[in-house]
């Protein structure tokens, strides 16, 4: 051991984490590309990469290298002087998502809080105090309390009232129900949405990728904001670099995170039509947001995401998955749904047990969502023989597990 290798833990010896997760009892102590890992040296192909975080694989060599250099140069200075990284980065992620102006954050759920910012500020700018935001149910945008608030799911809620005020809640996918609360209410702002829901089960609206461009019609009819979480679903994940890209529409408010760091902590909210120039400044900051280190990986992640393809892989290799579960698990009353590398497989009863199983006896790392979803977001730049390895592992679990 030397001395930048941790301790090892003693028998018996008190943790000092604060318990706020279900920790599986395993730990990865490397990895490389779709592969994790342990201690002794046993591989596992990682089929959730962070949960949809590491799009590019684990240790990808650029990017270690890019880390360790700027690492080396300059970390940190603070946002009340210009950072040259943070404008190139911004740059990049402009031309990739079509927005205009981009404030970086240090995770997902801060992009949210800033959307959600930028809908009040929005509101109150025209003189309606207390914008409501339209969100829907099943949702997930995060766990400050705002976007606790906005999120569609009562456990995580329980025990954090009182709740932030500000959202109408409707079915994921329904749009007459947007139109009746339009009918209603002249205090609304804003509608805040997934294009796909991920922790709700890869949930798709019934109508597709159809219902974003309802919105739109929707928004611009009653001048609200179009706001998208995309903290899963961009950076190539679905096939496009955002989702809503399978569209022609641009959303008000775009906020993403996950894989824009491929595991370096940042996020960004975006904005672009009606919402330019809504936050000036003063109206909002961040200490670590857009440091020179995370910015560099921004810009190096979206510049080995465009050199390799990735996206156009992606989207080729998830189909092909697609494909193979729906003519593998045939006849055993499954669903498979998604886009590029984000794949719900629906099961007829609750599977959360299949996370321990893929685990132990396929040395698989999947996760289980909404209790009957299995969840797949493996790496972006999987290979045919990678995806087939998948495949393999998990089609005969599926199958005994629903014999």
């Amino acid at each position: 051991m030397n001395q930048y290798t941790p301790a090892p833990i003693q028998a018996n010896q008190p943790s000092h984490i604060m318990p706020t997760y279900g920790r599986q009892k395993i730990a990865f102590v490397r990895g490389r590309g779709s592969y994790l890992y342990t201690e002794d040296g046993t591989e596992y192909l990682d089929a959730l990469t962070g949960i949809a975080v590491c799009g590019l694989g684990h240790a990808h060599p650029v990017l270690a290298q890019v880390i360790a250099e700027q690492a080396q140069t300059l970390i940190h200075t603070s946002n009340i002087f210009e950072i040259p990284w943070q404008t190139a980065a911004a740059q990049k992620l402009a031309e990739v998502s079509g927005m205009d102006e981009i404030f970086f954050s240090n995770s997902g759920a801060e992009a949210n809080e800033g959307a959600i910012k930028i809908a009040r500020k929005y509101g109150n700018d025209r003189n309606i105090s207390n914008g409501k935001i339209i969100v829907a149910e099943k949702s997930f945008h995060g766990r400050t309390l705002a976007t606790l608030s906005a999120t569609g799911n009562t456990k995580v809620q329980e025990g954090f009232a009182p709740l932030v005020d500000s959202f109408l809640r409707v079915p994921y996918g329904d749009v007459a129900a947007i139109a009746k609360l339009a009918a209603e209410r002249d205090d609304i702002v804003a509608i805040f949405v997934e294009p796909i829901q991920g922790e709700g089960g890869v949930n798709t609206a019934p109508q597709g990728f159809a219902y974003l461009e309802q919105l739109r019609t929707l928004c611009d009819q009653h001048h609200w904001l179009l706001m998208l979480d995309e903290v899963q679903t961009g950076n190539g994940r679905t096939g496009q670099y955002f989702a809503y890209q399978h569209t022609h529409i641009k959303p008000d408010v775009l906020t993403t995170a996950k894989g824009l760091g491929n595991g370096f902590p940042i996020g960004a909210v975006m904005v672009a039509n009606q919402a330019v120039g809504v936050l000036g400044a003063g109206n909002h900051g961040s200490t670590y947001g857009g440091t020179a280190l995370g910015s560099r990986v921004v810009y190096s992640v979206i510049d080995i995401i465009q050199k390799e393809q990735v996206v156009k892989n992606a989207a080729t290799i998830g189909q092909y998955l697609v494909e193979q579960f729906n003519t593998r698990l045939a006849g055993l009353n499954v669903v498979v749904r998604g886009f590029g590398m984000m794949i719900g497989i629906e099961l007829p009863k609750e599977c959360t047990e299949l996370v321990a199983l893929a685990r132990d006896k396929k040395h698989l790392i999947i996760n289980v969502t909404a209790g009957n979803v299995v969840r797949l977001l493996p790496a972006l730049n999987m290979t045919i023989e990678q995806a087939d390895d998948l495949l393999n592992r998990l089609v005969p679990l599926i199958q005994d597990f629903l014999a």
